[in-house]
């Protein structure tokens, strides 16, 4: 099987304790969050520690894109990181990647970044609407949005989990994570207000965010909470019936098993 590592400029001097640490990755216990498909562990290197990101061996006809024909996750969630540091946005340093392929197959992959200390994501704000600062924090991460976007960037996994909040003397830094989805361009204002429409289903929330949203753009604020929550509402819809679905072929999968037995 054949290997390509790329470690960035800053950490050459740890390279080989990278490359050993992603070779024993399976050994490490250290889980962080639930790993339905990818499995993110942290780890220690140099007294410092970080994480390593093991993304899913992909399907066979994956498999032979991400081979020949498009860059693999690991590999742009490293380029992509280091194009949010030169735009001045922030996100876990990017250390390394590392890819194993076979002559016409593609196979696994690991991404390693900077473990970073943060005290919530924006999940926490749907989930407690009574978060201390709850108000401030959505309008201070609403204005983070507005960085990205006036700085072309098109964050398409813009969900609860992928921004990591941390409390600051000043207020509140915003992490983006997760990024092997990313769009560089400019943005027209639909495209800005549909970034919005994975966030969250309480209309209270998108209120507040289309009303600090307004008063950045100076767009028409109705215009833009009408947009904003009909894209949401049409989004959880969708979201809601796919989750069924899985559920009825999970149920079903399950039955045929205990009848076959």
């Amino acid at each position: 099987m054949r290997n390509k590592f790329v470690i960035h400029s800053e950490y050459i001097g740890i390279q080989d304790e990278v490359k050993e640490t992603i070779k024993n990755f399976e050994t490490y216990n250290d889980i962080l969050g639930d790993a339905e498909r990818n499995v993110i562990k942290i780890v220690e290197i140099g007294g410092e520690k970080y994480t390593i990101k093991s993304f899913k061996v992909p399907n066979l006809i994956n498999q032979i894109v991400y081979r020949f024909f498009r860059k693999s996750k690991a590999e742009r969630s490293y380029s992509y990181a280091n194009n949010l540091l030169a735009l001045e946005i922030k996100t876990p340093f990017p250390l390394a990647y590392d890819l194993y392929t076979t002559p016409f197959l593609f196979k696994k992959s690991y991404y390693v970044s900077e473990l970073l200390e943060y005290n919530l994501t924006y999940r926490e704000l749907v989930r407690q609407p009574d978060y201390p600062d709850h108000e401030n924090i959505l309008r201070a991460f609403t204005q983070f949005t507005y960085d990205l976007h006036e700085k072309g960037v098109l964050f398409l996994d813009h969900s609860p989990g992928n921004t990591l909040i941390v409390k600051t003397d000043t207020g509140y830094d915003f992490y983006l994570v997760d990024l092997n989805r990313m769009e560089f361009k400019d943005l027209d204002m639909d495209t800005r207000i549909r970034n919005f429409s994975r966030l969250t289903p309480k209309k209270e929330m998108v209120a507040i965010m289309a009303n600090e949203y307004a008063k950045l753009t100076g767009v028409d604020e109705s215009m833009i909470y009408q947009k904003m929550w009909g894209l949401t509402e049409a989004f959880q819809q969708k979201f809601y019936k796919k989750r069924a679905l899985k559920r009825k072929i999970f149920f079903w999968k399950k039955k045929y098993r205990e009848e076959s037995k």
